[in-house]
């Protein structure tokens, strides 16, 4: 599977989020866009990122920026992860991994020697008009919204 690429237009799909709220990607055009891939709810990492994307939601909303964290996990598993960590922002299923293919972002990982096929932690960042812009690779969890403000050239 071929990641998107800088200048692709946002791909069409339609979800739902942990509240059971309906997502479609047409609807998400007209604001600054993130869609963050992640491994796994309540593991370390993806709990830092998630935590780091909490602790700076305002500022995101203060500049337009709409945010939603996608991985494989199940309605009940977001559900629980977001209430656990009090997350504010959309975490939209995916268990059929159609929006992680479409995106590119599932494929071939090594961990502590153990090979895996598994979602890789990217971050697409899009613009008004729904074109893709930047693309973090292995986005650094703990400061994760400062990467993304960098990105759409926000100090």
């Amino acid at each position: 599977m071929e990641k998107l690429k800088i200048g692709t237009i946002l791909p069409a799909f339609s979800t739902t989020d942990q509240n059971e709220k309906v997502i479609t990607s047409q609807a998400l055009i007209g604001k600054k866009l993130v869609i963050y891939f992640y491994p796994k709810d309540n593991t370390p990492g993806c709990t830092a990122q998630a935590c780091n994307i909490r602790d700076n939601y305002e500022t995101l909303l203060a500049n337009e920026i709409q945010i939603l964290g996608v991985s494989a996990d199940s309605l009940k598993s977001h559900q629980s992860f977001a209430n656990k960590y009090e997350l504010p922002f959309p975490l939209i299923l995916d268990e059929s991994k159609e929006i992680i293919n479409l995106f590119g972002v599932w494929g071939t990982k090594k961990f502590m020697g153990k090979v895996y096929d598994g979602i890789h932690r990217n971050t697409f960042l899009f613009n008004e008009e729904g074109k893709l812009i930047s693309i973090i690779e292995k986005p650094n969890t703990k400061n994760h919204v400062e990467e993304i403000l960098k990105e759409f050239g926000i100090s």
